[in-house]
């Protein structure tokens, strides 16, 4: 038996409430259609929240992270109009999401994205999520594959150039894709339902093929071999292939059940091959023997020589991802000003600003901005990531943006490093924050201190990225947060080589 949310969608095409949108702004949110206003308006990535009523989040669509200073300007311009409430953040799939947007707002902003090539559409609910690349394509000189086209081009199959394409807005289940040609895997590869990993099959250049992975509140899940090796001019025909069979045999009754592994449980991967080798009419050639992920995971922090001669590119830690319109209005300034005007979002939830001729180095390395925004961050700072959190997120348990930074300072105020350490939040176990790739990953629920309830956190340990990525595993649960200090602070010491510093007595 299909679950609500299935009823919903056959009724009503999220695209529908596209052709809606004026309407909608002229009587006000509170008078929308609850389907509309709770999930259909998802089709065209315009969120309601409860946490904030009235004031939506928005969530575009960047493909591979990358964005000029002329979209970043306009982005800034949908804040602004929005005052103290809107906010930006960079999210674990190389995007950007806003919050404080009025309906009223949405058809200007929808016309403005229009005018500068950047859309929201089908970037939530049951589509295709924003499609990941390694944010320095085109600029890493050990570049294997320059994989932009190639991203471009699956978006544009998928959402008929960011117009909306009906043909893929009714998916069982959300879906990751990851496309790479670096070699130190800058996509997390083994998270994505499809994963394309940089592989020669003899003189010629391709891609091996993961499928499957996926992080959830029921199921963690690394993706697996296809056991398929593609060249790049057969990569959109196999998004196209895989999406239709997801499409038209994926579990549309259990929605926690409803991702592309668990139709791979019940096919077994030889089933599911040859069932996409049928929709493609023609065999597929064996994974090559070995992928080319050969270093370890670069977080891009910091000045890097570009292939190009005399230019290097610049990344910037952005602290849990977050900026306000000014900071986004200053980011492209300086993107424009030093460099071409473009710019990288990471994984991280850093940004990048690229195309920076060697004497504009020193002067951008001086602007007041980086000292938020540092190219040369703390060893705990540079490698925190967090989701949304409860602030804003109706699903989250815990607060994470703000308590993450609390807990770094008093951290950082105890403690010495040599090394940096990735720590990772998610506000719950949709893991949203992708905790379990990370050094220390924190999944927040609630615990028992004294006889009361507070928030809590699960701690993950031994997430690796990089060259043979794996999951990290759960080594302590239900941990108060107001314990966090002195439990992180024992496993950094015991674990990375951190240092107590002299005022440090509880450690």
């Amino acid at each position: 038996m299909a679950n609500k949310i299935e009823d919903l969608k056959a009724k009503k095409d999220g695209l529908a409430v596209k052709a809606e949108i004026e309407y909608f702004a002229q009587i006000g949110w509170e008078a929308i259609d609850e389907d509309d206003l709770q999930h259909r308006l998802k089709w065209l990535g315009i969120f309601f929240r409860k946490t904030t009523p009235g004031k939506f989040m928005v969530r575009m669509r960047i493909p591979h992270g990358l964005v000029t200073s002329e979209q970043m300007l306009v982005m800034a311009n949908v804040l602004e109009r929005c005052g103290s409430d809107g906010v930006a953040d960079i999210t674990t799939r190389q995007n950007l999401q806003m919050r404080g947007i009025k309906i009223e707002d949405v058809p200007q902003m929808l016309s403005d994205f229009h005018g500068c090539g950047l859309t929201s559409v089908q970037s939530a609910m049951d589509n295709v999520r924003n499609i990941t690349g390694s944010p320095v394509a085109g600029l890493d000189p050990d570049e294997i594959y320059d994989t932009r086209d190639l991203v471009l081009a699956v978006q544009n199959m998928i959402t008929n150039h960011g117009e909306g394409n009906p043909e893929f807005t009714n998916l069982p289940r959300k879906f990751n894709i990851a496309i790479d040609g670096s070699r130190d895997n800058a996509t997390h590869a083994e998270i994505n339902d499809i994963a394309f990993v940089p592989a020669f099959q003899g003189e010629d250049f391709g891609f091996n093929i993961l499928v499957g992975g996926f992080f959830s509140s029921r199921r963690v899940a690394a993706a697996v071999p296809l056991n398929a090796w593609a060249k790049p001019d057969q990569v959109v025909a196999i998004c196209r292939g895989i999406l239709e069979i997801f499409r038209d045999h994926g579990s549309r009754e259990n929605r926690q059940k409803a991702r592309l592994m668990y139709l791979i449980d019940d096919w077994g991967i030889e089933k599911f091959r040859q069932m996409l080798e049928d929709r493609l009419g023609y065999s597929l050639s064996a994974a090559a023997e070995q992928d080319l992920f050969t270093s370890h995971k670069q977080d891009h922090i910091g000045v890097h020589r570009q292939k190009q001669a005399g230019y290097s590119y610049v990344g910037l830690q952005i602290p849990v991802g977050r900026m306000y319109a000014h900071e986004m209005r200053e980011l492209a300034r300086l993107a424009q000003f030093y460099g071409s005007g473009e710019m990288r979002l990471t994984v991280e939830q850093n940004l990048i600003i690229a195309h920076v001729p060697d004497q504009n180095l020193p002067s951008l390395l001086a602007e007041p901005i980086l000292e938020r925004f540092p190219a040369s961050p703390s060893f705990l700072v540079r490698g925190l990531v967090s989701c949304t959190g409860a602030q804003f997120c109706p699903v989250a348990i815990v607060e994470t943006k703000n308590r993450s930074l609390e807990l770094i300072q008093q951290l950082e105020s105890d403690l010495s490093l040599t090394h940096p350490v990735r720590l990772h939040w998610s506000g719950c176990p949709n893991s949203c924050g992708q905790p379990q790739v990370a050094d220390i990953g924190f999944i927040g629920c609630k615990a028992r201190k004294n006889g009361k309830v507070v928030d809590g956190v699960d701690i993950y340990m031994g997430g690796k990225v990089g060259k043979d990525a794996h999951l990290g595993e759960c080594v302590l649960e239900k941990v108060p947060c107001e314990d966090l200090r002195e439990i992180v602070g024992n496993l950094l010491i015991q674990h990375f080589g951190a240092v107590p510093k002299k005022q440090l007595a509880s450690v």
